[in-house]
């Protein structure tokens, strides 16, 4: 795929799927396989979001795909021992661990594993199989295909990914950890979808880590459909630690139903160009949503977060803390909207866009938006732009603390105000340790990791 134009592009992506439909379908479930036909041709119409579109206005996605990828449609056979390249840089803090390689689900044993307590998780593709009714009734029920020619072109290609369903009043006493590695001596390109689904009264953490292992060129067009029922609460903290040569596209989609909670923690280590989206979708009364994002750029790396929090019943509750440090020549975007319905009143909704730029170079654009149609409300936005506090730093070298160190003091408070949102104690100190040696420019790479891939 070495086109120039956005059609041309357009056309090659449409041109690979009605080539490998076959290897497409056969290597998936019939409930992935019956929306196919209507996403290609909403991403025929829509195609990839070019520089008219508003919500991509700094973000350049065309490029990405105008390079030459490799598309697996089966899982490739790889002949590796994992714990022998790969050791995560956030250590198994439960049993319960999903691991995906390009895409596609790998298992130790099992593609789905139940436990006692009803708790399902595993391949997305075997779940479907296995428990159709249930994913049957959620999946592709909160992505936008209509709207989103990249959600539209993931749904047309998807094979595998990764399945948690927690039964009803159910409590998970530890994290479930998706691993997400990129490996292959071939540029590729990898759609994989997720759903996590929660139903009422049930609780659990889920901490999704994405790596790279290898030097290879890498893109990633994901999505991840989150379903919370009525009185359910869950923990959801991405980590992204990949190296410069990859990109990634995330797309998270969350309904919530009466009275439960949901907590987003984004926390963008490393990667060369990250986009991530996040659509919230309040959808009964009585919702909380919390979104948390941290992201640390620098070199040439571009990180654009995008957030719609749609508050569609009344008495429900939005707070955002986006947060980002930019050295060198990286770029950064920030566009959250928060629309508050007619209906939606007594809603209280917050959101905060923080930015500090450590050079002349760096470059920050942020944009919070309000848009509100009740009158019994309570809502405010704001954003900020600028330097390190020089009367803080000054204060902390009368203290004896040298320059640098108290520059790095400053940073990592900065950050934690972030970090410490995360409610799993030994996840939130892990982070912590992880930011701070980014910041001090240890971790130009995914950290433990024998491959050198940056």
């Amino acid at each position: 795929m070495s086109k120039s134009t956005t059609i041309s592009i357009k056309e090659d992506l449409v041109d690979l799927y009605l080539s490998n439909l076959d290897l497409i379908t056969d290597n998936s479930a019939p409930i992935l396989n019956r929306g196919r036909q209507e996403a290609i041709e909403n991403f025929n119409l829509l195609g990839l979001p070019d520089a008219k579109n508003e919500k991509y206005k700094y973000s350049k996605i065309e490029p990405l795909f105008s390079q030459d990828f490799e598309k697996y449609f089966a899982p490739k056979n790889i002949t590796f021992k994992i714990e022998d390249i790969f050791r995560c840089d956030i250590p198994e803090i439960g049993t319960d661990l999903a691991l995906v390689l390009n895409g596609f689900y790998l298992p130790k044993g099992e593609k789905i594993t139940k436990l006692d307590n009803g708790l399902i998780y595993g391949s997305l593709t075997e779940a479907a199989v296995k428990y159709p009714e249930i994913v049957s009734k959620h999946y592709n029920t909160v992505a936008d295909n209509n709207g989103e020619g990249l959600v539209s072109l993931n749904t047309a290609f998807v094979q595998d990914g990764v399945f948690i369903y927690v039964p009803k009043g159910v409590e998970l006493d530890r994290p479930i950890q998706i691993i997400n590695l990129l490996m292959s001596d071939e540029n590729l390109l990898v759609q994989y979808r997720n759903l996590v689904v929660l139903e009422e009264r049930s609780k659990a953490s889920i901490v999704v880590c994405d790596h790279t292992l290898s030097s290879q060129k890498f893109l990633s067009n994901v999505v991840t459909e989150i379903i919370t029922e009525s009185s359910s609460t869950l923990d959801f903290v991405k980590m992204q630690n990949e190296h410069n040569d990859s990109s990634q596209i995330s797309h998270v989609y969350i309904r919530q139903l009466r009275d439960s909670k949901v907590t987003t923690n984004t926390i963008t280590l490393h990667g060369g160009f990250i986009r991530n989206n996040l659509d919230v979708l309040l959808d009964d009364e009585g919702c909380e949503n919390n979104s948390f994002g941290l992201y640390l750029n620098d070199r040439t790396q571009h990180i654009d977060n995008y957030s719609f929090i749609d508050h569609a019943k009344p008495h429900c509750t939005s707070t955002e803390l986006f947060k980002g440090i930019l050295d060198d020549q990286a770029t950064g975007a920030f566009n959250g909207r928060i629309l508050v319905r007619r209906d939606a009143q007594q809603t209280q909704a917050f959101q905060a866009n923080n930015n500090l730029l450590l050079t002349a170079d760096a470059k920050m654009n942020t944009k919070p938006q309000l848009e509100i149609y009740a009158d019994d409300i309570k809502c405010s936005h704001g954003a900020t732009v600028g330097q390190l506090d020089l009367e803080a730093k000054f204060y902390m070298q009368t203290r004896g603390i040298g320059e640098k160190e108290a520059m790095l003091l400053l940073m990592f408070g900065f950050a934690h105000d972030v970090v410490k949102k995360i409610s799993v104690g030994p996840l939130r100190d892990r982070i912590d340790e992880l930011v701070n040696k980014r910041l001090r420019g240890e971790l130009s790479r995914c950290h433990n990791c024998p491959m050198h891939c940056c």
